[in-house]
């Protein structure tokens, strides 16, 4: 058995899982979770940007879905993981619409809610104490137990769907003749 190991069976926290480095733990994750934040949110505005409004509702494949789509569906998904489950903010999800909305609001319109409840976000990041990331945690579909895990569960479902734009992105690129962002 290794020194750490010994440690660790013996009931010796690691040191830096010691009282005194909590404040430091905490101040970092709150500085990495909203970097991650707003880099993910200014990715998504640079695929977008090159993208007309009809193509950022249109899908340039028979299958899957728009961009837009994806982009209300992120909006829906922290507003109601982060916005309505940690903030209270009282937001109603109606997750199909966000996938099948008839009347979609512009391109525009679309990425300022987004920008919305990025920001809510991160203003809920950085209202978290210490204890708070440790809090019990339960939303519909959720498999999180804690805040933190569920606000980087959003994260990590950000940058999946993050990739699906590069595609969508790649695609309208290819069928207009011009560079993808």
């Amino acid at each position: 058995m290794g020194i750490a190991a010994a440690r660790l069976s013996a009931g010796q926290a690691r040191p830096f899982l010691q009282e005194k480095n909590m404040p430091k733990l905490h101040a970092t994750i709150s500085s990495v979770l909203t970097s991650r934040y707003s880099a993910n949110a200014a990715r998504i505005h640079e695929l977008a940007a090159p993208l007309t409004n009809v193509q950022f509702w249109q899908k340039p494949f028979p299958y899957g879905n728009s961009f837009g789509h994806l982009v209300l569906h992120l909006t829906g998904n922290l507003n109601y993981y982060v916005g309505s489950q940690i903030a209270s903010t009282g937001y109603v999800r109606d997750r199909p619409r966000e996938f099948n909305d008839p009347n979609p609001p512009s391109k525009d319109e679309a990425l300022e809610r987004f920008d919305r409840a990025v920001d809510m976000v991160l203003k809920t990041i950085q209202a978290q104490s210490p204890e708070d990331w440790a809090r019990e945690y339960s939303g519909a579909g959720a498999d999180a137990t804690n805040r933190l895990e569920m606000i980087l569960q959003c994260a990590a479902h950000m940058q999946h769907h993050i990739g699906q734009m590069i595609y969508l992105d790649y695609e309208w690129a290819r069928k207009t003749g011009t560079r993808p962002a």
